[in-house]
């Protein structure tokens, strides 16, 4: 999650709040060399193994499950091209939403009109984070865990507050 205040400033306005979300990715690019490669070597070994002894159809299951993890990571590694733009001025709130084929979806809405709604569970934290405005619900942060989720509610839910409050300007500066 970035919070600074660089994007979105296509309306001239300086932005009160920025936040680009992006899924979480545990494993980085080394970790899974790393990974395939024990991965790759033990399922070899073992499929020799069992070879040895007579059972050479088990070597092509053990190449079988290491290709099928090296899928797995690689789709999920796509699906990290996902984000969530969430921007925050005075005269709209603007999510955008790009999934990781780069179909993008827009919202705008007027901050005067919204409100900032959440479900949680006890055991869990909070599930959903929602903009509401004229009876209709935006998810936002859908990438957010439970903690982060909370944190960015905080934060939006001021950001908000501060636009329903308009921007404030000294006509008296010398």
């Amino acid at each position: 999650m970035d919070t600074g205040n660089n994007t979105g400033e296509e309306s001239g306005e300086r932005p009160i709040f920025s936040a680009v979300i992006t899924p979480h990715r545990s494993l980085g690019r080394t970790g899974f060399i790393v990974l395939m490669t024990v991965f790759g070597a033990a399922s070899f070994v073992s499929g020799v193994i069992f070879a040895r002894i007579g059972a050479w159809p088990i070597f092509g299951f053990f190449g079988l499950d290491v290709v099928l993890v090296f899928l797995a990571f690689r789709t999920n590694y796509r699906r990290a091209n996902a984000y969530e733009r969430v921007v925050v001025r005075y005269e709209e709130i603007e999510v955008v939403r790009v999934d990781h084929r780069g179909n993008r979806q827009e919202w705008r809405i007027n901050p005067l009109w919204a409100q900032i709604e959440s479900e949680s569970v006890e055991e869990f934290g909070m599930t959903r984070l929602m903009l509401v405005a004229r009876g209709s619900r935006l998810n936002v942060a859908i990438h957010l865990g439970p903690e982060e989720k909370a944190s960015f509610a905080t934060a939006l839910t001021a950001a908000v507050n501060e636009a329903k409050r308009g921007p404030t300007r000294n006509v008296f500066a010398s």
